[in-house]
C-alpha cells in the first residue's frame, strides 16, 4: 500500500514538473524584453574579430637609421621590432531572416598611417575606420546585396591584414599596382552556386573625399567551374588626378586559384593599369605567381615570383623593370598565433637601391611577423 502511493505521488510531481516547463514558453512571452536582452541579441548575431601584427625586419642593405627600405608598403622598419597593426571588427552580414548588416573595422598603428596617407579628406579623418558600411540583402533571387560606406578594394591577390595572406611581405602588384579602399556603393549577386557578379560606384582610388567631379566605376565576376578552381576578374575605371574630370585611369585585374589537394596549392596575380598624365599615356602591368606547401596542419611553405612593368616610372617613381622572389616559412599555433620567416631579394634593371650610399641594382632582407588572430565565429 505505501509502495503504490509512494508511485502515485512520484507520478502527480512529474505531471506538475512538465505543466511548470510547458507553461514557461507562454510566461516567457508575455516577459518583456530587457536591456541585458538586447545586448546579448547584438553580440549573438554579431562577430566581433580582430588582429594584433607585429614584425622584425632586416635590409642587408643597411639603409640609414629611420629610413624605410624601398618598395615595401607594411614591413618596411629596418633592424627593429616594430609594431605593424591592431585591428578589431564587428561583422553582421545579411541574411534572407535578417536582411540588414554592417560592417565596422578599426584599425591602429603604421599600416593603417600608410594606407591612408594621400587620401583627400585628410589621414586623421578617416585611417581608424578601414571599412565602415550598411549592408541589405534584397529579397530578389538568390538575394541581390548593397554595401554602402567604405570598404577595401575588390582588386588584387592579397589584403590588407597579413593573416589572410600567404607571405608576410606584401606583392608589388599589391603596393604599386592596384587601390586599397573605395568610398562608395557595391552591388553583388549570385545566380548560381558557380558565378558571383559585382559592381561598384565610388569615389575613386583611396578617396573617402572626392578629387575631382566624376565617379569611378568597377565591375567584378568571380566564377567556380570546380570546387577546387577560382577566377576572379575584376576591371574599374574613372578619373583620378586632382581637379581632372577627363583623363581616366583603367584597371584590369586577375586572380586564378587552384587548389590542387589539401597539401598543394597555387595562385596567379596579373594586373595592367593605365592612365593619362599632362596628356601623356602612362601604363604599368605585372604579374605575381603563388604556390603553398602545406607540410602539416601547422606549418607550410610559400614561394612567390614577381615581375612588374613600370616603363613611365609612373607607380615607383623611375622608369624601371623589377622582379622579387619571396620564400615564407609559415608555423601557425592551434589558437590564432601565426609566425613567419620571410627571405625576399628585390632587383631591377636600374641601380634603384643603394648600400652605403652606393648605388646597386637589388636587395636582400629577412623579415620574422607574429600574427594573432581571433573570432568569435571559430
Amino acid at each position: 500500500m505505501s509502495s503504490t502511493r509512494a508511485m502515485r505521488t512520484w507520478a502527480l510531481s512529474l505531471l506538475a514538473t512538465l505543466a511548470l516547463f510547458a507553461a514557461a514558453p507562454a510566461a516567457a512571452q508575455t516577459a518583456q524584453p530587457t536591456a541585458d536582452d538586447g545586448f546579448l541579441n547584438f553580440f549573438r548575431k554579431t562577430e566581433v574579430a580582430g588582429t594584433v601584427d607585429l614584425y622584425f625586419h632586416y635590409n642587408f642593405n643597411e639603409p640609414l637609421t629611420g629610413s624605410k627600405t624601398p618598395l615595401r608598403n607594411f614591413d618596411f622598419d629596418h633592424n627593429q621590432f616594430s609594431f605593424a597593426l591592431a585591428e578589431l571588427a564587428l561583422i553582421k552580414p545579411p541574411t534572407a531572416d535578417d536582411r540588414v548588416g554592417f560592417r565596422l573595422d578599426l584599425d591602429y598603428g603604421p599600416v593603417t598611417d600608410w594606407v591612408h596617407s594621400a587620401d583627400p579628406a585628410g589621414p586623421e579623418l578617416v585611417k581608424h575606420f578601414q571599412q565602415a558600411y550598411v549592408s541589405y540583402l534584397a529579397p530578389v533571387g538568390t538575394g541581390l546585396s548593397f554595401d554602402v560606406g567604405k570598404f577595401v578594394t575588390q582588386h588584387g591577390a592579397e589584403v590588407i591584414e597579413a593573416k589572410d595572406n600567404w607571405n608576410y611581405s606584401r606583392s608589388l602588384l599589391f603596393a604599386w599596382a592596384i587601390p586599397y579602399y573605395h568610398m562608395g556603393v557595391r552591388v553583388g549577386y549570385s545566380p548560381n552556386e558557380k558565378v558571383t557578379l559585382g559592381a561598384t560606384v565610388n569615389n575613386g582610388w583611396n578617396n573617402v573625399a572626392d578629387n575631382n567631379s566624376q565617379k569611378t566605376y568597377g565591375i567584378q565576376a568571380l566564377v567556380k567551374p570546380t570546387a577546387s578552381v577560382s577566377i576572379v576578374q575584376n576591371y574599374m575605371g574613372g578619373p583620378e588626378q586632382n581637379s581632372n574630370p577627363d583623363d581616366w585611369r583603367h584597371l584590369a585585374d586577375t586572380t586564378v586559384t587552384y587548389v590542387v589537394n589539401d597539401a598543394f596549392s597555387v595562385m596567379g596575380n596579373y594586373d595592367y593599369g593605365r592612365d593619362r598624365v599632362a596628356g601623356k599615356a602612362v601604363s604599368w602591368q605585372g604579374i605575381g605567381l603563388y604556390a603553398k606547401a602545406q607540410v602539416n596542419p601547422y606549418f607550410a611553405i610559400v614561394p612567390r615570383w614577381e615581375y612588374f612593368n613600370d616603363d613611365d616610372g609612373f607607380t615607383t617613381g623611375s622608369t624601371q623593370n623589377l622582379q622579387e622572389f619571396t620564400l615564407t616559412g609559415e608555423v601557425k599555433h592551434s589558437q590564432g598565433l601565426i609566425m613567419r620567416l620571410e627571405y625576399r631579394r628585390d632587383w631591377s634593371d636600374i641601380d634603384f637601391f643603394t648600400k652605403n650610399r652606393v648605388p646597386r641594382d637589388s636587395q636582400n632582407s629577412f623579415t620574422v611577423g607574429w600574427v594573432y588572430a581571433f573570432s568569435t565565429r571559430q
